[in-house]
């Protein structure tokens, strides 16, 4: 039971498609994607939910590629945990990889 004084988890989602019921905050493309994670860059994100492509030429790699600067900079983003969920395994399986080898806490899932 969550009393009315604990803070609403944040859901952050970067999907062109899904309506990710649970998410907080919707991004539909990387460029967004990359504003909404610097909005949250002091602050804790419960759950980061990733698409892997976003629509023509578009992919969640620009994002993936500043969270890894970040760790690279020992300034990680704080997130409890990133799931990939993506209809295409390859570039899913890519962000895995990536910012596993970051650290960053990630698995695959189903949206």
């Amino acid at each position: 039971m969550t009393d009315a004084t604990s803070p609403k988890p944040v859901i952050l989602g970067i999907d062109d498609l899904r309506p990710l019921p649970r998410a907080t905050r919707i991004a539909r493309t990387s460029r967004e994607g990359i504003q909404l994670l610097q909005e949250h860059r002091h602050g804790f994100i419960d759950e980061l939910w990733l698409d892997h492509d976003l629509g023509g030429d578009d992919s969640i790699m620009p994002v993936v590629a500043m969270m890894e600067e970040a760790a690279f900079n020992g300034q990680p983003f704080p997130v409890g945990m990133v799931f990939v969920h993506s209809a295409n395994p390859i570039g899913a399986e890519a962000v895995v990889r990536s910012l596993r080898r970051w650290d960053y806490p990630v698995c695959r899932a189903v949206a």
